[in-house]
Parts: structure tokens; C-alpha cells; sequence
């Protein structure tokens, strides 16, 4: 089933075409870069355009940040709740990247 506005669209892209707003593009003329995944490849631009990363990266970060605590920290009952955190954080960096 085609898009309700897709002869709208149609229309808008013919009239840019002919007024020459396709013309002389960044690229153009160029091939294509290799994409792994072309199905989400417009999803993975714009997340990476927006400096999002995928989870097991930024709970890696966050475990890093904690280790760095870690060897700063003298008070045992911190450095316990810290070693639980970090179980846990690498518990969920597991899953993150099985997901994956």
C-alpha cells in the first residue's frame, strides 16, 4: 500500500528536481559508503549524528568511572556498594552486547 501522500511527494520532489535543487550536491557523482546494515542505516546516522552510542558503551564508560572511584575510595562499606555496582554494570554489558 502506497503512502496517502505519496503523488504530494512525488510532486514536491519533481518540482525541487526541476528547479535544480538536487544539483551539485556534497558527493555527488561519488559511490555510496559501504553500509552494514542498510535496513537501519538511516537510524544509526542520525543516532550517531546525535552522539548516542549503544548501551554496553555507555555503561562501559560508567563502569570505567567506577573503577577510577574505586581506587580512590578507603571507606569499606562504600567500596562494597561500589564492587555491587560494578557487578551489576557488568551483568548488564553482557546482556547489552548478546542483545546486540
Amino acid at each position: 500500500m502506497d503512502h496517502p501522500l505519496i503523488d504530494l511527494i512525488n510532486a514536491r520532489i519533481a518540482k525541487a528536481e526541476g528547479e535544480g535543487a538536487f544539483d551539485n550536491l556534497p558527493g555527488a557523482g561519488r559511490p555510496l559508503p559501504a553500509c552494514d546494515d542498510p535496513e537501519a542505516a538511516v537510524m544509526t546516522r542520525i543516532l550517531k549524528d546525535n552522539g548516542a552510542v549503544p548501551e554496553f558503551v555507555s555503561l562501559s564508560r560508567e563502569l570505567s568511572r567506577l573503577r577510577e572511584a574505586l581506587r580512590d575510595t578507603a571507606d569499606r562499606s562504600e567500596r562494597r556498594r561500589m564492587m555491587q555496582d560494578m557487578s551489576l554494570l557488568e551483568a548488564k554489558i553482557e546482556i547489552a552486547r548478546k542483545a546486540r
